[in-house]
């Protein structure tokens, strides 16, 4: 294997990958109730019947509602406040329908944003075995040459000293 064949973590196609391509597949989920104008409606209602404005708004209608009518400023809903308590069950009627589905629908997302999530890690854990085996290839490779190296350097070695003492004897010889 030769360092061409060895990918390079920060290569051209490496940045061309869509780390979101698992959660591509659950974009409809997106929207709680639909992308329509009932859908974003509802979603609206939904998100905003749990807020902080919301609550306070209606403890400051009630309040007035209550005292406007205790206090006699008006007399369309007296001491029971039948009328408010409908008020209330009319709201209760239309919250509880649209929280329950936007839990429902929100569960549904978290479900499928769970399983995407779940293959992207499989798709990481693949990869990353993938990268582990490589290196272990090119680690073999790596002892491989070095022990070659290892090898004709002692031949080398061996072989300049026999030329060496080669070169003496002759030299002797000569002489």
């Amino acid at each position: 294997m030769n360092s061409s064949q060895i990918k390079n973590p920060d290569s051209e196609d490496d940045r061309k990958v869509d780390h979101l391509r698992f959660h591509r597949q659950h974009e409809h989920l997106s929207k709680t109730f639909g992308n329509d104008f009932f859908g974003v409606t509802a979603e609206s209602f939904a998100r905003f019947f749990g807020t902080p404005v919301f609550l306070g708004a209606q403890t400051v209608i009630v309040a007035i509602w209550i005292a406007a009518n205790a206090l006699g400023f008006t007399h369309f809903d007296l001491y029971p406040f039948i009328l408010l308590n409908l008020a209330f069950s009319l709201q209760a009627a239309y919250a509880a329908p649209l929280i329950l589905l936007a839990q429902t629908r929100q569960a549904a997302r978290d479900n499928a944003h769970a399983d995407a999530d779940a293959k992207h890690r499989e798709a990481i854990a693949v990869a990353s075995a993938e990268y582990a085996a490589q290196m272990l290839v090119l680690l073999r490779q790596n002892t491989e040459l070095t022990e070659i190296t290892k090898t004709m350097a002692a031949r080398i070695e061996k072989l300049t000293t026999e030329l060496h003492h080669h070169l003496l004897r002759e030299g002797d010889k000569e002489k």
